[in-house]
């Protein structure tokens, strides 16, 4: 599901700017491993976008390592983005990644836990938390 809803929000946002012809989805998964494949695809169809968007922070930092053995210059040719803000955070990446709060998500499910502890809710509810844009140094404007 949660690919699904990524997958979702990238073509809508696409298409939200005319950019429906540039619409790109490579399957994979979750991994290092993916997002090398998913590289080594791109840099195969000798069409490079001008960014890729991966499905997390593992899968871009596969991305990033097929596009440097390539010799492919990360941010001035093409931008790369993880999601979730896990490893992005590790100087050796510089990753541009979608931060999901991790902090307010346990603050989130430790106050959820301990109110059904002591006697609260018993029905789940869902909490969206807004998802923000940390940009780091594997991004830059469009070309």
């Amino acid at each position: 599901m949660i690919a699904t809803d990524r997958r979702r929000g990238y073509r809508s946002a696409m298409r939200r700017h005319g950019l429906d012809e540039h619409i790109r989805v490579i399957h994979g998964d979750s991994t290092e491993q993916a997002g090398e494949r998913a590289g080594r695809h791109l840099l195969g169809s000798g069409d490079l976008p001008t960014a890729v968007v991966a499905f997390n922070d593992q899968s871009a930092i596969g991305l990033l390592t097929a596009f440097r053995r390539a010799g492919v210059d990360v941010r001035g040719t093409v931008s790369v983005a993880g999601y979730d803000d896990t490893l992005s955070r590790l100087d050796a990446f510089d990753l541009t990644t979608v931060s999901q709060n991790a902090e307010e998500q346990a603050r989130q499910a430790v106050a959820a836990a301990v109110d059904r502890l002591d006697g609260g809710r018993t029905e789940s509810r869902e909490i969206a938390l807004a998802p923000s844009s940390v940009v780091r140094g594997t991004t830059a404007g469009p070309r």
